[in-house]
């Protein structure tokens, strides 16, 4: 019976005792499973890439895909990531998966509490992107796209050729002219969120339709429809 009652006021003190250091206790469990990591932005590689002090892999921002070298608002892409984190200390929070098939660091960019990622979203200078699922911060990244659109700028802007109106999406696989009249699409460009996209090179007769070939992924997709000037002729996700 003692010693049954020894282990009963050992139990109600240690209870106590947890809950007296609570507030500690539950510090330091966040600081264990906290992954967060604060690194200095030493170099720009392109509007989605950047390089950290002391890490030896680039860093690739997640949610987001920016213009390739070459296309429009590559450099704009660039110089704006380069304006707002080079040369200062910013927050990683790294997502479900640490790293992509070429070794780069997946992290979401925090600035004084303000996700950047997000930042080249809402100011056209990225689509959203999400070829491993859609995570936590999805919503707030289809919001700030719908909110680029508003604004009608950069890779928001839209399409003002008169066949912008005319060109409509079947099954993700194919474009079909609804107009009455012939739509000259050459160097018009549909792409998905990630890099993989087809430029078509013909023209549209009336009711016709010409097949294209994407790697969409299962879990969710967009696909943007760019005219020969770049501008915005449709977007559709699944």
């Amino acid at each position: 019976m003692g010693k049954n009652r020894d282990v009963s006021v050992l139990a109600i003190l240690l209870v106590l005792l947890f809950i007296i250091n609570y507030p500690f206790l539950n510090r330091q469990l966040e600081n264990f499973l906290n992954t967060d990591e604060e690194v200095l932005v030493e170099r720009i590689i392109d509007g989605d890439t950047i390089k950290a002090e002391n890490r030896n892999e680039s860093i690739r921002l997640l949610g987001i895909n920016t213009p390739e070298r070459g296309e429009i608002y590559y450099e704009e892409a660039r110089q704006f990531l380069a304006g707002v984190v080079l040369n200062k200390t910013v927050t990683l929070k790294f997502g479900k998966e640490r790293y992509d098939k070429y070794g780069r660091a997946l992290a979401y960019v925090f600035l004084n509490g303000k996700n950047i990622n997000l930042g080249l979203v809402e100011n056209g200078f990225a689509n959203y992107y999400f070829p491993s699922g859609r995570d936590a911060y999805y919503k707030e990244f289809a919001e700030a796209w719908r909110a680029c659109l508003d604004k009608n700028v950069n890779l928001c802007e839209k399409s003002e050729d008169v066949c912008s109106r005319c060109i409509e999406l079947k099954n993700f696989s194919a474009l079909k002219n609804i107009c009455s009249f012939s739509c000259d699409i050459n160097g018009w460009k549909i792409k998905a969120e990630g890099r993989n996209y087809t430029e078509f090179f013909t023209t549209l007769r009336s009711q016709e339709e010409t097949p294209f070939i994407l790697e969409l992924t299962p879990e969710g997709d967009t696909v943007f429809l760019r005219d020969d000037n770049g501008k915005l002729v449709f977007w559709e996700g699944y």
